[in-house]
């Protein structure tokens, strides 16, 4: 028992690391979608950013609604499969994930926005 919490631990820190990482060097569209969420902006939900869930860092997450916010971009052409299994698992968790592509916050992040909301189940 000691040693499998001393393990959950160190996969936390390390997890946690990550997560600090990944918030230090977000992308151009992370950026774009992170200034829209933060401060309660849509329909007063609270989201943080590069969370670690399980064996997963998600990119968005608002726990009041236990929705994610899944932004895909380049990194993610041809990991399809491993997108599918990450998503199966998280909503085995209890989750609604959604996902989101650079482009369509690159090019109209206020629609993500609305969409986001009306995933949550929220009217704007």
């Amino acid at each position: 028992y000691t040693t499998m919490k001393k393990q959950r631990r160190r996969q936390t820190k390390t997890q946690t690391d990550l997560g600090r990482e990944l918030r230090s060097r977000g992308t151009i569209p992370e950026r774009v979608l992170w200034n829209v969420l933060k401060n309660r902006q849509v329909a007063g939900l609270k989201f943080r950013r590069q969370v670690p869930i399980a064996a997963y860092v998600v990119d968005y997450l608002c726990a009041e609604m236990s929705l994610i916010v899944e932004l895909d971009g380049m990194s993610h052409e041809g990991r399809q499969g491993c997108d599918a299994n990450r998503t199966n698992f998280l909503q085995s968790l209890g989750y609604t994930v959604f996902r989101v592509t650079n482009d369509d916050v690159l090019d109209d992040v206020e629609a993500v926005a609305i969409e986001i909301a009306r995933v949550a189940g929220v009217d704007v």
